[in-house]
């Protein structure tokens, strides 16, 4: 009996299982022309449908363990809590954005099966996000 409940504390304490992403190889971005790989990095935001709940995010050309490094803006892991976890980001075949943790766990996959980036993920991860739009490049001021 003693046996049973350590087991079922165990599970208890165990982590939720991981949404089952399907695997999708990195880009390889030596095959891919400069200037739509440049289009990938910079300022971006996760939006809900009305548009009311916003996440700034900057997606980063320099590595980070398991991927590449990202900034996150403040608000986020208010609007999204999965976004408190995110600690990087790969680009895949397809031109698909994945957001890891920081153990290299996918948290959230952003496709494009319509031409927008759709969020895939766990439900409780991506509950509100509907969009993943890029912003203009701040321009650099004339002289």
């Amino acid at each position: 009996m003693r046996g049973l409940v350590l087991v079922a504390a165990m599970l208890a304490a165990s982590p939720a299982a991981a949404f089952d992403f399907e695997p999708v190889k990195p880009l390889d971005t030596t095959q891919v022309d400069a200037a739509l790989l440049k289009d990938v990095f910079g300022a971006w935001e996760i939006r809900d449908r009305a548009g009311k709940k916003r996440c700034r995010i900057v997606l980063l050309r320099e590595p980070a363990i398991g991927g590449m490094g990202i900034e996150i803006g403040e608000q986020c892991a208010k609007a999204y809590p999965a976004m408190g976890d995110v600690a990087g980001w790969r680009l895949l075949e397809g031109w698909t954005v994945d957001l890891i943790d920081p153990l290299r766990k996918t948290r959230i996959r952003f496709e494009t099966p319509d031409n927008r980036y759709v969020a895939f993920g766990e439900p409780s991860d991506i509950a509100g996000m509907d969009d993943l739009v890029k912003l203009p490049d701040a321009q650099k001021p004339r002289r």
